[in-house]
């Protein structure tokens, strides 16, 4: 049995890495003796899978995994339960919102995502350059970024990437900002983007709103969550 996990990151918590989220989860289960399948090998592994990263020091409402129990102990998991059962077990900081079955069959994240939404405060930029940047940038038919890539500076055009773009209002300081970028092929980080708007823009209190799946001409979320249940997305109140 296969099961998808909806859940947020939020407050002092998003300066925890990747790699030790992956190890706070791994503890909640064995706090929660969840039966979970295990691959076979020498090495045997939880079957465990997580959507994209999140770039740590950002925030998100909208973050997955994946999980298969163990077929033979299906029966003892109530999977509806999984939310108030797994948050208690998990820092302050990570509450699971939502945990349903999904079909083994179904593509993973990392594969299956095609974009991400984001709240994103551009803390030294004032409200009439951030709009002249971003009508620029919308404008534009290329904008080139030297980042890292497997150790290599690399050279790209953000621009077929960046899917939506629009300034919602004023930000501690700055300017707060909601975009859509692309992680297929290849992904772009918010800050990536400010920097493309202009060299010397900063960062603030970043969060991922959404992650969407492309399927028949829709977009979808890996997991929806009902207007009840549904986080708050708002950055900070200017």
């Amino acid at each position: 049995m296969r099961v998808r996990v909806r859940y947020s990151k939020i407050g002092k918590v998003r300066w925890t890495s990747h790699r030790d989220v992956a190890r706070m989860w791994d503890r909640a289960f064995r706090r929660l003796s969840l039966p979970l399948a295990y691959t076979q090998g020498f090495s045997p592994r939880p079957k465990v899978s997580f959507g994209l990263a999140l770039p740590t020091g950002h925030e998100s409402v909208a973050e997955y995994l994946d999980l298969e129990i163990d077929p033979a102990r299906a029966d003892a998991v109530e999977v509806s339960t999984l939310p108030e059962r797994l948050t208690p077990a998990l820092p302050s900081g990570i509450d699971v919102s939502a945990a349903r079955i999904i079909d083994d069959r179904a593509e993973s994240l990392q594969h299956e995502v095609t974009s991400s939404a984001w709240l994103v405060e551009a803390a030294n930029l004032p409200l009439d350059l951030a709009a002249h940047a971003i009508e620029q940038a919308l404008a534009a038919e290329s904008l080139m970024v030297t980042r890292e890539r497997k150790g290599q500076q690399v050279t790209d055009d953000l621009r077929p990437a960046i899917l939506s773009l629009s300034l919602l209002g004023p930000a501690e300081g700055g300017a707060l900002l909601e975009c859509e970028l692309a992680t297929q092929p290849r992904g772009v980080r918010p800050s990536e983007l400010l920097r493309a708007l202009g060299p010397d823009i900063e960062a603030g209190l970043v969060r991922r709103t959404h992650q969407w799946i492309s399927r028949e001409g829709a977009r979808v979320e890996p997991l929806p969550l009902d207007a009840t249940t549904a986080p708050h997305a708002a950055v900070r109140a200017s």
